[in-house]
């Protein structure tokens, strides 16, 4: 009986240091840096970065599906940096980390080029950016 006892014991504080090293899986620290309404007349919208800092990734969410071609980084020097994405979002998912090529330049807005998802009936979608330092 006492070591059916003590193996469930185990058991028990193994499942809870695993579920804990799950939680901390992304230990890196995402804020909401700035968001824009995509009313698809267009296929740009403008994020301007609420804050102009540097970060080394970022990471886009929409409440809505939207394909994103590519986001144009635009640093406080005026200089853009492209990076394609190319991925159909549905609505409420996050995309990867999108690592920058140069951390150190503070970004001044974000420039996301968009269509409709096929077969989407929508008006309007919100898009954020999220950025980690």
């Amino acid at each position: 009986m006492k070591k059916v006892l003590l193996f469930a014991i185990a058991l028990m504080l193994i499942s809870v240091t695993a579920l804990r090293a799950q939680k901390n899986k992304d230990p890196e620290n995402w804020n909401k840096i700035g968001e824009t309404t995509l009313d698809f007349k267009t296929t740009k919208g403008v994020v301007s970065i609420v804050n102009v800092d540097n970060f080394k990734a970022l990471r886009i969410k929409t409440d809505a599906p939207v394909h994103v071609d590519n986001i144009v980084v635009v640093y406080d020097t005026g200089d853009p940096a492209n990076v394609p994405v190319r991925y159909d979002f549905k609505a409420g998912i996050e995309s990867r980390s999108i690592n920058l090529q140069d951390a150190t330049r503070k970004i001044k807005e974000v420039d996301v080029m968009y269509r409709l998802v096929v077969n989407s009936k929508i008006d309007k979608a919100t898009i954020g950016i999220w950025g980690t330092k």
